[in-house]
């Protein structure tokens, strides 16, 4: 990271967005449609919900999605004017197949 790597600095961040959005509470319907304004919760914290935590298996699995979403673009790309994209979109899915690599859940 120090080296300024592109590549995985932006192949890590939407990973880890990813992996946010995967513990994110589900949302129930009800609560899309909203409640009258002088029903809705007030106070700091009073509309927080708990996150859901995932298992090392779900963290695998979503960083592997992540990665294979990556080189299917990659392999979209076949016009020479997206080589550099291309190129781009390999190198992060190798960062995080070499993630997956390092610990042993390849």
């Amino acid at each position: 990271m120090r080296a300024r790597d592109k590549a995985a600095v932006s192949a890590l961040r939407s990973t880890l967005a990813a992996l946010d959005n995967a513990e994110a509470a589900p949302v129930d319907e009800a609560e899309l449609r909203g409640v009258a304004l002088e029903q809705s919760p007030v106070g700091a914290g009073a509309t927080e919900a708990a996150r859901c935590e995932l298992s090392e298996r779900g963290v695998v699995d979503i960083v592997r999605a992540e990665a294979a979403e990556r080189l299917e673009a990659a392999a979209q790309l076949t016009a020479p004017a997206h080589a550099d994209r291309a190129a781009r979109l390999h190198a992060e899915a190798a960062v995080l197949l070499g993630f997956l690599d390092d610990s042993g859940t390849a």
